[in-house]
């Protein structure tokens, strides 16, 4: 999501010359956010945004109520089906180029919906499958809204715009009209008897200061109306909730999978290398102490002691590996004691 005008609090960081270090500067302006905005690419990079609306939401609607309306005639016939499902499918490509088009003007990161998939691969099954999902209707609706909104922004965005930069350069070419027009500058009033001009100094300050206030405003009138816009991408052309719930749990499932591989990988090691290397070791032990039991007693005593202790240590790692399994605490005091433990 785009965020609003301010004070450019980013870092740069500028490679050292030594590997590893880095030099970070904070960039600094000497305008307040007001003065600052018009300026900025940002602001213009809407302000395209708005303008571009106009044709595209025109085109897009007129295209959207030509195929409804026909095929809401021709649904007494077969054919008013398809025609419905080309015209939906259209709206989910146009959705397609307005989250591209939120995405690279007003910074707006909209995932994709959910394809639509038929169970066959054939036409009857992608028309179904284009009817059937929610996804296509929620792109023909941000159409049909889209539209009257577009209009709306664009006016008001060309308004301020043109009519704040044009007050704003008044004083520079106001002597156009004498030469070209015939008249003292813009007409503010005029009868028969009197007529009313911008060509006094005090008027042309007047009327620049205006145009200034106009220029300064125009960025920010422009961002306000442009936050429907964004919540109309980010709410009708983007994944459905159970959608992105689905995703989630996927992607959890794929997590817990691999977690699980891993335990089973750890397990697996730990009883290779400690407790089964062990019990091969007292295994071989005893043997010696067998061989040794009529020759030498006492050796074969201690070989005995020795391989007491191994079976303890043994044992101690085997319960250390189950407890790592499943805890006592996780039996005894639940999940959230298990966790805290």
């Amino acid at each position: 999501m785009a965020t609003a005008y301010g004070p450019d609090t980013r870092d740069r960081e500028h490679e050292g010359s030594a590997p590893g270090f880095g030099v970070k500067t904070r960039t600094r302006h000497f305008l307040p956010a007001p003065l600052r905005a018009p300026l900025e690419a940002r602001a213009w990079r809407e302000l395209l945004y708005a303008l571009l609306s106009f044709p595209l939401s025109t085109a897009m609607f007129v295209f959207a109520v030509t195929m409804t309306s026909l095929s809401a005639g021709l649904m007494v016939t077969f054919i008013g089906i398809p025609v419905l499902a080309v015209g939906l499918a259209a709206c989910r490509g146009f959705g397609t180029l307005e989250r591209h088009r939120a995405r690279a003007l007003l910074g707006v990161e909209v995932a994709d919906p959910e394809r639509v998939r038929g169970k066959t691969g054939g036409p009857m099954s992608w028309m179904g499958a284009v009817l059937k999902s929610g996804a296509s209707w929620r792109h023909l609706l941000y159409t049909l809204l889209h539209f009257p909104w577009a209009i709306f922004t664009f006016v008001v965005a060309i308004s301020f715009w043109t009519y704040g930069l044009m007050a704003l350069t008044y004083p520079l070419w106001f002597w156009l009209f004498p030469m070209f027009a015939g008249q003292d500058g813009i007409q503010l009033y005029g009868d028969r008897t009197h007529e009313e001009y911008l060509n006094s100094p005090a008027e042309l300050a007047v009327t620049g200061a205006v145009g200034l206030v106009l220029v300064m405003a125009a960025p920010w009138v422009v961002r306000g109306l442009l936050t429907v816009d964004r919540l109309m991408v980010t709410g009708l052309l983007g994944p459905s909730r159970l959608a992105t719930r689905v995703s989630e749990l996927e992607s959890d499932r794929g997590v817990v999978v691999d977690t699980a591989a891993a335990d089973l990988r750890r397990i697996e090691r730990d009883l290779h290398d400690g407790a089964q290397a062990r019990l091969v070791a007292l295994a071989m032990g005893l043997g010696l102490a067998k061989e040794k039991l009529t020759d030498d007693p006492e050796a074969a005593a201690r070989m005995v002691d020795e391989a007491h202790g191994e079976v303890k240590v043994a044992l101690q790692e085997l319960r250390d590996l189950a407890r790592g399994i499943h805890p006592a605490v996780l039996t005894d005091r639940g999940l959230d004691a298990a966790l805290s433990a």
